[in-house]
């Protein structure tokens, strides 16, 4: 991988997935494959990779595990497969997070480029009017963070190589996928034109503003740019809180942009 993400965990191809390093802890890959998804592209009879992506959840450092639970933090790792699926790049189907038994909260979720580009999709609401729609483009190195009760889908952004992010989560996190499909996916489907990507908007939604920007710094949550979030983590345990605990932060989500 292109950027070191403070541990020893490195995606594989053939078969996509990831391997440890001897100090590194976390389980088998899960393969999400095109069947999966199609309910939620534009093209729902589209050919494209039938694996495309591999995600592990629960993964660091051993000496790390006790910290992390004890904190309700979880450190989560994707791998996306290069290619598209009819006109559109590979990506998942977006979701919402539900809200968690632990805070009474749809929490966030704090992304990282570790590999390729990456596009994190994400918009205010799954209703009707989505609100607020945002494509933020990400590199190697590049932090993302998804506010409370967004819904979100992330894209990989370049069609000839993979793409590979970690992200920091709550550990009893779960997904709600009911707005998304019964709006046929996200608000603006995404498709790749070479190496550009454009956007349509998807007709089942009435409303909404598209913002396509690259990724900021998040000095406002205390980040240190260019430091891998994992190594971050280590310097400063408390770091994540407000992933596991945003209730505890709401001068943060306020009125919060990506």
């Amino acid at each position: 991988m292109g950027f070191y993400p403070g541990l020893e965990i490195k995606s594989t191809r053939d078969p996509i997935g990831f391997v440890y390093g001897e100090h590194t802890f976390g389980p088998k890959a899960e393969v999400r494959r095109l069947a999966d998804i199609r309910n939620s592209l534009e093209d729902r009879g589209c050919e494209g990779p039938e694996e495309l992506y591999a995600i592990v959840m629960d993964v660091g450092e051993t000496e790390d595990r006790s910290h992390m639970e004890k904190r309700n933090l979880l450190f989560g790792a994707v791998t996306y497969s290069a290619g598209v699926m009819g006109r559109e790049p590979v990506r998942s189907q977006g979701h919402i997070h539900s809200v968690s038994l632990s805070c009474g909260w749809s929490t966030p979720e704090v992304y990282e480029i570790w590999e390729g580009r990456g596009i994190i999709y994400m918009q205010q609401s799954g209703e009707d009017d989505p609100g607020l729609c945002y494509a933020v483009h990400a590199k190697e190195g590049d932090v993302v963070i998804v506010p409370p009760g967004w819904v979100h889908a992330t894209i990989n952004g370049d069609v000839g190589r993979n793409m590979t992010f970690g992200a920091w989560c709550v550990r009893d996190y779960g997904f709600e996928y009911e707005q998304v499909r019964r709006h046929n996916g996200i608000a603006y489907f995404p498709r790749a034109e070479g190496n550009n990507i454009s956007w349509h908007p998807n007709p089942s939604y009435h409303g909404g503003r598209f913002v396509e920007k690259e990724a900021r710094t998040y000095e406002d949550f205390g980040l240190k740019p260019g430091v891998p979030i994992y190594t971050q983590f280590k310097e400063d345990k408390d770091l994540f809180l407000f992933v596991s605990r945003p209730g505890d932060y709401p001068e943060l989500w306020r009125g919060y942009r990506p």
